[in-house]
């Protein structure tokens, strides 16, 4: 269960949300600068909140209260930016062991062949990310994220940069993670993308949550 309640000031913009979510994938709504973005980052720990408590499956992250701060890289969060961010001088079998290495795990063969089939990646891993159409390389950066074993995963619009073809190719993959019972915090302001995705929606607007629910709170809804 995750667990935000949080408050910040980012030079004239403000945000404040509280939410508690168990869905398996909690879809963060709104248009851009709504603070979509900013939120994830605090549940990663890149940024941290002025006040206010995150907490994970009952482990506290931030606690302004007690200055508690997990830093992030030993959150067990798994982060997947829009633009995939592959290191281009390594291939994709090195960028896969990136964060299990990282992370200082030993090597799982079988899940490295699990995640790996999961999204169809197994011919790529001898290629360097230039040689990668864009969604091969967002299925790349979703196999980094897994191998890592996060405990949730953050994807912050991870099919923005893509065309609508790279879209339709890309999303069957994320519904095949989410049946797999994977959390995930997932950024758009697609409502459509989000119906066929999400389990919950939190929806920002100006630095606020103006709705929480299910992707009924979505019916007509246009990023403001």
């Amino acid at each position: 269960m995750l667990r935000v309640e949080v408050t910040k000031q980012l030079g004239e913009f403000s945000l404040e949300a509280s939410f508690t979510s168990e869905g398996r994938v909690t879809g963060l709504f709104g248009a851009s600068g709504a603070g979509k973005s900013s939120l994830i980052n605090m549940i990663a720990g890149l940024l941290r909140p002025d006040r206010g408590v995150i907490t994970l499956d009952g482990e506290t992250l931030d606690d302004t209260s007690t200055g508690a701060h997990v830093p992030p890289h030993r959150r067990r969060i798994g982060y997947v930016f829009q633009d995939a961010r592959l290191f281009p001088h390594l291939t994709v079998r090195q960028n896969l062991d990136y964060g299990r290495r990282m992370n200082r795990l030993t090597e799982d063969p079988a899940q490295h062949a699990r995640i790996t089939d999961l999204l169809d990646i197994g011919g790529l891993l001898d290629r360097r990310p230039g040689k990668l159409s864009g969604g091969e390389r967002q299925r790349v950066a979703l196999g980094r994220a897994l191998l890592s074993k996060p405990r949730l995963l953050l994807l912050d619009e991870p099919l923005g940069s893509l065309d609508e073809g790279r879209k339709v190719e890309i999303l069957p993959y994320l519904i095949r993670l989410r049946d797999e019972g994977i959390p995930m915090v997932y950024v758009s302001h697609d409502a459509a993308e989000l119906r066929q995705l999400a389990t919950q929606i939190v929806m920002l607007r100006n630095g606020r949550v103006t709705a929480l629910g299910g992707v009924k709170v979505l019916t007509g809804s246009t990023p403001a």
